[in-house]
């Protein structure tokens, strides 16, 4: 059963590593992003640029996650976008090309639907395969995310 609040909402209590698989409870995990992280779009890009450029595409897509959920109502496909690319990295660094690969092109579509300096980060992200290099990958996407 999943950890809820004291309100009934879904938390994130469990640990997990780096490519965000979940721990046992009490084993040491990689810091978390807090599950009431509501960044700007600035700190968004900040944080989910840092941890991208730190290898852990999971926690940018828990950083891209908070923005979709208090972004206003005309950038939350955007930010919905962005998550799901970043997953799909996740998936890649755990060898599941298949599965990147969905979320690469839902999550491309997104992006590249909200357009301007998002374009570039959906059309990078539809050109990643099943095959991609993990680290190459995220560099890639890194370096198309506006800063």
């Amino acid at each position: 059963m999943r950890d809820r609040d004291p309100e009934g909402r879904p938390r994130n209590a469990r640990p997990r590593d780096a490519y965000g698989r979940p721990l046992p409870y009490g084993s040491p995990g990689v810091p978390r992003v807090p599950d009431d992280y509501a960044p700007t779009t600035e700190q968004a890009l900040a944080d989910g640029r840092r941890f991208l450029g730190e290898g852990m595409p999971f926690n940018a897509h828990e950083v891209f996650e908070g923005r979709w959920k208090c972004a206003p109502e005309d950038e939350r496909e955007l930010w919905q976008g962005l998550a799901q690319i970043c997953v799909g990295l996740t998936h890649l660094q755990r060898g599941n090309g298949r599965g990147a690969v969905t979320l690469f092109s839902r999550g491309a579509a997104k992006a590249q639907g909200y357009g301007g300096a998002y374009d570039a980060v959906g059309k990078a992200a539809s050109g990643l395969s099943a095959d991609s290099d993990p680290e190459a990958a995220i560099a890639l996407i890194m370096e198309k995310l506006p800063a």
